[in-house]
């Protein structure tokens, strides 16, 4: 009687015990001292395990892993300490992972063994809350794409991780070309709807370790570990460009807008957050001074040399009123017969005392000070009228290829100098040749497909100059009224060795065959390449090894050398002789 008595009571103690536990929390356990389960509440094993004991399992494997090392140290300090301890975890059920906050408690069992109380309680809710919290302090709320805070993040982690590994990494800083133009017209709605498109593309042309933040406006910023060399940089920079300036359709509207992209490199262009974030915006407008729609990797010499020196500005300036500046003729001649068709009209600064001064050098400084349309309005009409003395002395029609910078091209006035020129020299359209670059087209496409049109009306014709190097989509070429295709001299240095350059050189010669347009190789510097580019259809040739820049006089000497050679034949077979074109 009494042992039946006993058994009751212990049942009902244990029935207690159990209700207890249910109440005590959404998942309660008894454990031993290694985490072994020896109890687990109704609502745990529903949970965890529904129909299957959870007794004799550990703990931890109903942990997610990432997890369990806490569980272990937590179950380790309680039984070592006897004091409680808590920790939040994320338990695996059949659904899904999730939140608890788990106390562990010590006690003596029955046995008198160390026993202890593990009791869960659901922070689910409270931990999608805090999540929520922090997604909104590190991630922009228009586009979702972390803000400038977690990129400060990812740069530092980026940092360390190179220090400790000695590899490298890229930061790219860019913005969205013309996108002022689509907020002021269009307002702020449409603008905010071409930036969620714009992060969207943009994230799509990255690597999964890749980072893209929005820091502010129309402007990103993209870390790439491990990316250090200019090859690998430039594809992915080359896919940004290309995706930006597909058409958005926003809101019944079809934009066109492009990107320029400045580059830096960790650590060979800073060895902080600091620098490399302020050398890349260098670049990037670097990249927009330049003609935009390209990527410029940051160069510490380059962009610091004394073209930013305000002295050789002012010497700039005091060389236009002297006339230091002038014009060396390259000529192009035709890839088969070697005749001379036409020159390119290259600029040049002859400084008292110094010498000749890089175009790399006063160029960009032209561009940037404005006095580019000066030059370029003088260049211009000065080519034109002495293209007429060289027809004279040739005895028969030539042509000239002259560039446009992209501040020219923007200058409302630059129609009425070309008319001008042709004016002044007599000059026919067809005999002048515009070379622009493919940013120049893209940065504003309207403007210059309106430009355009209003040059081919006068039969002037466009050249695309160094085609291949820039990342514009090939659309263009359908879109605007092009004449000529200038084959860069990158992929002309190595053939016909290389299999690369090869393959695309006769991709470009067929492309332009196909779409009825002519073609000139540039950097032409031995017999060889000029072989395998008038054997594939390549129609004109510039290069040292046909003809170097010269002075006027030089050209002049140059055309009556030909026409001397020249009479026995027929002026169409005519050529210049190799020893005069060196």
């Amino acid at each position: 009687m009494f042992s039946m008595r006993r058994d009751r009571t212990e049942l009902a103690a244990q029935v207690q015990l159990e209700s207890l536990m249910e109440a005590a929390g959404d998942a309660v356990f008894r454990l031993d001292s290694k985490g072994m389960i020896l109890y687990a509440s109704r609502r745990a094993g529903e949970l965890m395990s529904p129909g299957e004991s959870l007794a004799g399992e550990r703990l931890e494997d109903f942990v997610m892993p990432a997890d369990r090392p806490v569980v272990g140290m937590v179950i380790s300090q309680v039984v070592g300490s006897g004091q409680p301890g808590k920790v939040n975890v994320r338990l695996k059920t059949l659904s899904a992972s999730l939140w608890v906050e788990l106390q562990v408690t010590a006690y003596a069992g029955a046995e008198g063994a160390q026993e202890l109380l593990a009791v869960g309680r659901d922070i689910s809710s409270q931990q999608a809350t805090e999540e929520r919290l922090r997604h909104m302090a590190t991630h922009d709320a228009l586009t979702g794409l972390p803000n400038r805070s977690l990129l400060s993040d990812r740069i530092r982690m980026a940092i360390a991780q190179s220090r400790r590994t000695g590899r490298g990494f890229a930061i790219l800083a860019l913005d969205l070309d013309g996108f002022k133009k689509v907020n002021d017209a269009l307002g702020h709605p449409v603008g905010d709807a071409l930036l969620r498109v714009a992060a969207t593309r943009l994230v799509d042309t990255l690597r999964d370790i890749d980072t893209l933040a929005r820091v502010g406006g129309d402007e990103f910023v993209a870390v790439l570990p491990g990316a250090i060399a200019e090859a690998e940089i430039q594809i992915i920079a080359r896919r940004m460009i290309s995706t930006m300036q597909l058409p958005f359709e926003i809101q019944g509207h079809t934009l066109y807008v492009g990107t320029s992209i400045g580059v830096a490199v960790f650590p060979e262009h800073g060895d902080s957050e600091v620098k490399l974030l302020a050398h890349a915006d260098t670049a990037m407008y670097r990249a927009k001074e330049t003609g935009k729609a390209r990527c410029v990797i940051y160069n510490h010499e380059k962009f610091t040399q004394p073209e930013h020196d305000v002295s050789m500005e002012a010497a700039m300036f005091q060389a236009v009123r002297d006339g230091e500046f002038l014009l060396h003729y390259q000529p192009i001649v035709d890839a088969r017969s070697r005749q001379i068709m036409g020159f390119e009209a290259l600029m040049r600064w002859a400084r008292p005392g110094q010498g000749m001064v890089s175009p790399a050098q006063f160029i960009p400084m032209a561009e940037s000070n404005g006095l580019i349309n000066l030059l370029g309005a003088w260049a211009l009409k000065s080519a034109c009228v002495q293209i007429k003395r060289f027809e004279e002395i040739a005895g028969r029609p030539l042509y000239v290829s002259v560039n446009v910078s992209p501040r020219q091209f923007r200058n409302d006035q630059f129609l009425d100098i070309m008319d001008e020129a042709m004016a002044l020299s007599g000059l026919d359209g067809q005999q002048l040749l515009l070379e622009i670059t493919e940013g120049i087209l893209m940065s504003d496409p309207e403007h210059a497909e309106a430009l355009l049109t209003a040059m081919t009306s006068r039969n002037v014709r466009i050249a695309i100059d160094d085609f291949g190097t820039g990342y514009s989509s090939l659309a263009y070429l359908k879109r605007f009224p092009i004449a000529t295709l200038k084959i860069d001299r990158a992929f002309i240095k190595d053939v016909p060795t290389s299999v690369k350059d090869v393959a695309i050189c006769n991709v470009v010669l067929s492309l332009a065959s196909h779409l009825n347009l002519s073609t000139v190789a540039e950097g032409v510097e031995n017999e060889e390449q000029l072989e395998f580019l008038a054997t594939h259809g390549c129609g004109l040739i510039q290069g040292f090894h046909t003809g170097r820049p010269l002075l006027p006089d030089d050209i002049i000497a140059l055309l009556k050398a030909q026409q001397q050679a020249s009479r026995p034949a027929s002026p169409k077979q005519a050529a210049v002789p190799a020893a005069a074109m060196q």
